[in-house]
């Protein structure tokens, strides 16, 4: 039984800025509800609400819960909600925002990490839902807290929390502009690393080094393109973290500059938790340092993790991000090239699923109140986010950062892009990797991909063949798989071998385009991989298609995503073309996603290679697919692939048009920013038409 709060509005709520207004519940002062963690600094209301303004949320309260209540009209569709399974539609769901690893117990007592799409929570917190109109405009709600938050989708939305919270609403004209409301709001992310771009090949775990450079050679020698080799916990001394165990990695540098003459960039895990073994460095400055959380009763808290019994990094702590960044400084002089972060909502080891009590207590500081874990366990992961970015950043001032981390938070883009955690290898949890990551994309995050193949089991080679395939075109290309399997491209054959080499070379060929659509997500906060109704958000009919999707505006892909000889597509009207890539010879496998270029629109294309600093040079070509009217325009960005000069202007953007006079297709360059040089090299151009 709830109560309705009818006490008179907050003088405290009102307009933050343009089409985005906060809402507090009556009788609790705007300041008692901060700070918030979610926004780019603490907005305010500046005025009051202009007239017209539609969306206000209607609070309750009961013995224990504060309810926001927002009605939605018919044909109204909801995304969002961050990291789900499930189907992109989230209508009718109820979700938890909780950031948590997910188990399943066989009945033989093996534990195996799963979800399904029944699952209230996973990994990240995102309390965030999109809502579009029959109309294609668009709003969204942000429930601004970093409690245990549900979020209500069975009939309209409902916010519920058990202690009083903020509510922000974007209005917008579509999903688009809302979502790039959301990122002045929230932070977009930096302009990734060309190379991170690129495929990456880990497992739990390649070691010891030796394996790591076969493995290198390896990919080399069988021509699968990929830029990145993960390093998983075995290289550490009894998993202590900021350790390297003697007889696997004798000598880390040596290692990664291994990697980098093959062509090769690294990525090294670090988890939060810290073996409690007086004698060893890291433990004994974070006690000295009053770095480790607390119990209830102001005791050092332990659990059982990798290491064994171990103390967490209390990152509310200004001094403690501050030695956790500079740890991972000195850590980074081993000359790795990313930084992962592992088992941060924080996750206990043992007993599996447990979790760090509510009751452990954060002492917070620098604008931080001191509180407990209840407040801060969906912010743990992005705190140790922001750290170890700072940590990159301090590191290589002159390289751009790149930190995947597992846990996140509303904003987190800011910080890490992100994977999907530890997913099964079966049909189902591919056919939810797509929507699994297009939600992440409409809920702030745009640099996020599965483990592909499945990271617990083992896939069967025609699951691996389309998982691949599919894997290619996600924002976040890796494969990753547990210690008791192997999931390189060639562990299933050859004939899915040669499938993984023609879907990656896909990728590849792509990348000119791809890391032109990062830039716009960059820069505006829309996603990189994107739901087919962006295609025309007045179109009901694509509301629930969640196993095509965009890349861009311009590319549709459409994947086989079970085993079914097909699937039936709802797709955007207009003419989107067949296309096939420059070059590329595929077989007749079910397992290649087909791909579709918007009428009107210029894709660029580049050689492909090894790596992706060899398919971002070389020849270009321009696939141009004109609209009715025999127009078609296009935009290519370009940069150096890493470090910040193209803050200072050191990028070309270039805009170009295509249309046909005299029986003859004429590409012109219509518009260029930036002061790069345009490169010495040979333009391409490929007229796509309508199949005969």
């Amino acid at each position: 039984m709830s109560d309705q709060l009818t006490e008179p509005p907050s003088p405290d709520q009102g307009l933050v800025a343009e089409g985005i207004a906060r809402f507090v519940p009556p009788g609790f002062p705007a300041e008692a509800l901060r700070p918030s963690f979610a926004t780019v600094g603490q907005v305010r209301a500046s005025e009051a609400l202009p007239d017209g303004w539609h969306v206000h949320p209607s609070w309750s309260r009961s013995s224990d819960a504060f309810e926001a209540y927002i009605s939605i009209e018919s044909d109204t569709s909801l995304y969002g909600t961050g990291e789900v399974a499930g189907r992109l539609l989230r209508n009718g769901t109820v979700t938890e925002v909780w950031a948590k690893q997910p188990f399943r117990i066989e009945a033989d007592g093996t534990v195996v990490p799963n979800y399904d799409d029944r699952s209230p929570s996973l990994y990240q917190a995102h309390p965030w839902v999109l809502v579009v109109r029959a109309d294609g405009t668009a709003f969204g709600v942000i429930g601004d807290t970093t409690h245990r938050l549900t979020i209500d989708l069975r009939q309209g939305i409902t916010l519920r929390s058990s202690v009083p919270f903020a509510v922000l609403i974007i209005e917008g004209d579509s999903p688009q502009h809302v979502l790039s409301r959301l990122g002045d709001l929230t932070g977009t992310m930096e302009l990734p690393p060309v190379w991170s771009l690129g495929y990456q090949q880990s497992r739990f775990s390649y070691y010891p080094d030796e394996r790591v450079r076969e493995l290198a050679r390896e990919l080399r020698s069988r021509r699968i393109p990929c830029d990145v080799i993960w390093i998983d916990i075995h290289y550490m001394d009894a998993y202590k973290v900021f350790t390297f165990d003697s007889e696997r990695f004798p000598d880390p540098k040596a290692t990664n500059r291994f990697l980098h003459d093959h062509g090769f960039r690294s990525v090294w895990i670090l988890d939060p938790a810290v073996k409690a073994e007086p004698g060893y460095s890291v433990y004994d400055d974070g006690v000295q340092g009053g770095h480790f959380v607390r119990d209830h009763e102001g005791q050092e808290y332990r659990a059982a993790t990798w290491p064994g019994d171990a103390a967490f990094p209390d990152y509310t702590r200004p001094a403690t991000r501050t030695w956790w960044k500079d740890r991972s400084v000195e850590f980074l002089d081993n000359e790795m090239d990313g930084l992962w972060i592992d088992l941060n909502e924080p996750s206990p080891i043992l007993p599996p699923g447990s979790e760090v009590p509510e009751t452990v207590q954060h002492e917070g500081g620098g604008g931080i109140p001191a509180g407990s874990h209840a407040r801060y366990h969906n912010v743990y992961g992005m705190l140790m986010a922001q750290a170890t970015h700072e940590a990159m950043k301090e590191a290589r001032p002159d390289r751009r950062p790149f930190v995947l981390t597992r846990s996140n938070y509303l904003g987190g883009q800011r910080f890490a892009a992100t994977w999907t955690g530890d997913n099964v290898a079966s049909w189902d949890h591919l056919k939810w990797s797509v929507p699994m990551v297009l939600n992440l994309g409409l809920s702030g995050q745009p640099f996020s991909g599965p483990d592909i193949g499945g990271f617990a089991g083992l896939p069967s080679p025609e699951l691996f063949a389309h998982w691949i395939g599919v894997g290619a075109f996600f924002p976040f290309s890796r494969t990753h798989t547990s210690l008791k399997e192997s999931q390189e491209p060639w562990s299933f054959g050859p004939q899915v071998e040669a499938i993984a080499r023609a879907s990656l070379g896909r990728r590849y060929k792509l990348l000119p385009y791809l890391y032109t659509v990062f830039r716009e997500a960059a820069s505006s906060g829309l996603p990189v991989m994107r739901p087919v109704f962006f295609a025309d958000p007045t179109d009901l009919r694509l509301r629930s298609e969640d196993r095509a999707f965009l890349l861009g505006d311009d590319l549709l892909v459409l994947p086989q995503l079970s085993k079914e000889e097909a699937h039936d597509f709802c797709l955007p009207k207009g003419r989107w073309r067949p296309v096939t890539l420059p070059g590329e010879d595929l077989d007749a496998s079910p397992a290649h996603p087909a791909l579709r270029i918007r009428e009107g629109s210029i894709i660029p294309v580049g050689p492909g290679g090894q790596t992706a600093d060899e398919a971002m040079t070389g020849p270009l070509t321009l696939l141009v697919s004109l609209d009715r009217e025999g127009h078609a325009g296009g935009t290519v960005y370009e940069d150096g692939g890493d470090g910040y000069g193209y803050q200072g202007g050191d990028y070309l953007l270039t805009r170009y048009s295509a249309e046909v006079t005299e029986g003859r297709l004429v590409i012109s360059i219509e518009a260029e920013e930036g002061a790069r040089s345009r490169p010495e090299r040979e333009v391409r151009v490929e007229w796509i038409t309508d199949p005969e």
